[in-house]
């Protein structure tokens, strides 16, 4: 993976001419990461280009992060008409191969992440925009539209209207800030204390929604199998932290969520997959759909799963086969 044009010049400029400069792990957007090393000192360079990422909303949300007191990677330089930020490192401790190397201490590193969402969900959101049930619709039609087709299915009328009636639910507590893909790939284990021994990545699309989105986000991880009786634990656990929580709204609306993101995540990678020509997300579907049966039988997802029991044959759950 080749350093972006200007990265020579954007290191000169702020202090490290000369650095090495070597691609670190992607993700599913446009944006590259690289690691920068000089004379013992070592920053990420995060390449978004501004055609087609906005790193703002990213800097932005790091900061008020940072400002309650959570780890946040913050910026050391950046220069957004080229898409360029050199970023704090936190160094190679991603939470989800440190555990696969060692899961010795899985239960304390999710109590820890569990702990942080209590912690943030006590303040208000940050300036973003709401999540919105025209926001839920559209991510949940991502499956219809992308992994129906894909798997030689038509969309059959009632989708939308399934989903409808627990929409509701979403809306029954204040807003907080939802990071959106709070989950073992996205948190470093750091050398530092309490609330901040877990750094935060990947937020830049974040919303002021329910705050039973991100617990579900790191509970029903796509990558990373989390056992039932830690899921159970981990729930119970940021419901203790939570004083005056209306208990069985939350576990409805967690379902609800649980379902509607897992759902949404099978068209995504369907996307990915069909559209951008990136066959390694498809290889995700079993776990998804293995998730998703396990969601639809919440009684709070009963229109949902009439639907998809009635149009959705358990031959299309499979996955989508890459050719």
């Amino acid at each position: 993976m080749i350093p972006p044009p200007g990265t020579g010049a954007f290191l000169n400029a702020h202090g490290w001419g000369g650095a090495a400069v070597r691609p670190l792990a992607g993700d599913a957007s446009f944006r590259r990461y690289f690691r920068v090393e000089l004379a013992g000192r070592t920053a990420v360079l995060m390449d978004a280009p501004p055609d087609k990422e906005d790193s703002r909303p990213f800097l932005a949300i790091g900061k008020h992060l940072n400002g309650l007191g959570f780890s946040a990677p913050q910026p050391l330089a950046a220069d957004l008409d080229q898409g360029l930020v050199l970023l704090e490192d936190y160094g190679d401790g991603r939470v989800n191969p440190v555990l696969a190397e060692d899961a010795s201490a899985e239960h304390e590193i999710y109590a820890a992440a569990v702990d942080i969402l209590a912690e943030l969900h006590q303040h208000p959101p940050a300036d973003v925009q709401p999540y919105s049930e025209a926001e839920y619709l559209r991510e949940a039609r991502l499956f219809p539209d992308w992994y129906l087709p894909a798997v030689g299915l038509a969309e059959a009328a009632g989708y939308n209207e399934a989903w409808a009636p627990l929409w509701p639910a979403l809306f029954t507590h204040p807003p907080v800030l939802v990071l959106r893909d709070y989950h073992a790939d996205n948190l470093m284990l750091l050398d530092r204390p309490g609330l901040q021994r877990l750094g935060l990545l990947d937020y830049q699309d974040a919303l002021a929604g329910h705050p039973a989105y991100d617990l579900a986000s790191l509970l029903q991880d796509i990558r990373r199998v989390v056992s039932p009786e830690l899921e159970a634990a981990m729930i119970a656990r940021y419901i203790a932290a939570r004083s005056g929580l209306d208990e069985a709204a939350f576990r409805a609306a967690y379902a609800i969520l649980a379902a509607q993101r897992n759902i949404k995540i099978l068209g995504v990678f369907t996307r990915l997959y069909v559209r951008d020509g990136k066959p390694a997300y498809p290889r995700f579907h079993p776990r998804l759909w293995e998730l998703v049966n396990a969601n639809l039988d919440h009684p709070a997802l009963a229109p949902v799963r009439a639907w998809f029991d009635a149009h959705v044959p358990a031959s299309a759950r499979q996955g989508v086969e890459v050719k």
